[in-house]
């Protein structure tokens, strides 16, 4: 019985109607999002991505320290008038704070809550803050079909805060819910362990990781597949775009190789 419910389980949000890919196309080519933005759906593939990851109208969705929101723009109108779209940001007290990153990170979040805070768009979004290694709290989200992580885990490695991380997004998910995840991926000799230094993290490392706090890895894509990407570089990931941090230095390199190559993996949160 229990496999069997398993199974089940795995076939949640796993079909996506055409209206629901039409409103997405909608979404994709509206006014609010730049042109900037609309440039890089080429190498992210977002419309893809979600309808791999199952994503309905109907779902709440919870976005994991959405950054500038790119994402967000793009999954808070497509469930706003029949779901819900909350977002975990950076934590928003560090302004003044001695650490340029963390303060960086404040400034980030506050911009990122007002922008997200105009209704029409949006619909009335949910913010909620956590800070690893320090903070882990997630309490006061409502139980959520579908959570983003989108290149956030060589960061919660980096401070060591991984598994914290995971079991925190475990609490919050519904059983049979969608913990959603692209990250830079590393080569074969980060397979066993993370390189988390320059941004990139082995798949492997990754999928262990997370089957090792209660989920199930349902399917794979290689909808953000790269192959340009050699992952070399002096300064990591961040070399390539759109970051772009060595300047002007063989910035025509990075320009051609494009955005990372991005592992994209669905795990199942599983019923015990």
């Amino acid at each position: 019985m229990k496999s069997i419910l398993i199974v089940l389980l795995f076939g949640i949000n796993v079909f996506v109607s055409p209206a629901s890919a039409d409103e997405l196309t909608e979404i994709l080519s509206s006014s609010h999002r730049s042109d900037e933005n609309k440039s890089r759906d080429q190498a992210r593939h977002p419309k893809e991505t979600i309808d791999f990851f199952g994503t309905k109208p109907t779902d709440h969705v919870l976005e994991m320290w959405p950054g500038d929101g790119w994402y967000s723009e793009i999954l808070a109108p497509y469930v706003k008038d029949k779901g819900h779209f909350s977002a975990v940001t950076f934590a928003t007290g560090n302004l003044n704070s001695s650490n340029k990153r963390d303060a960086f990170w404040s400034k980030n979040a506050l911009i990122y809550q007002e922008k997200m805070s105009d209704k029409s768009l949006y619909g009335n979004v949910d913010f909620f803050e956590f800070e690893p290694p320090k903070s882990f709290d997630l309490t006061g989200i409502k139980p959520v079909d579908v959570v983003y992580v989108i290149r956030n885990l060589h960061v919660w490695d980096e401070y060591g805060a991984l598994n914290d991380a995971i079991q925190a997004i475990y609490a919050v998910l519904k059983p049979g819910g969608v913990l959603a995840i692209v990250q830079h991926r590393g080569d074969s000799i980060s397979q066993n362990a993370s390189s988390a230094a320059e941004g990139y993290l082995g798949e492997r490392y990754v999928i262990e990781a997370i089957e090792n706090n209660g989920f199930k890895l349902a399917s794979s894509s290689d909808v953000n597949l790269n192959e340009n990407d050699t992952k070399d570089y002096p300064k990591g990931v961040y070399a390539l775009p759109p970051v772009l941090a060595m300047g002007g230095t063989d910035r025509d390199k990075y320009v051609a190789i494009g955005e990372s190559d991005r592992m994209t993996l669905k795990f199942i949160k599983t019923v015990n």
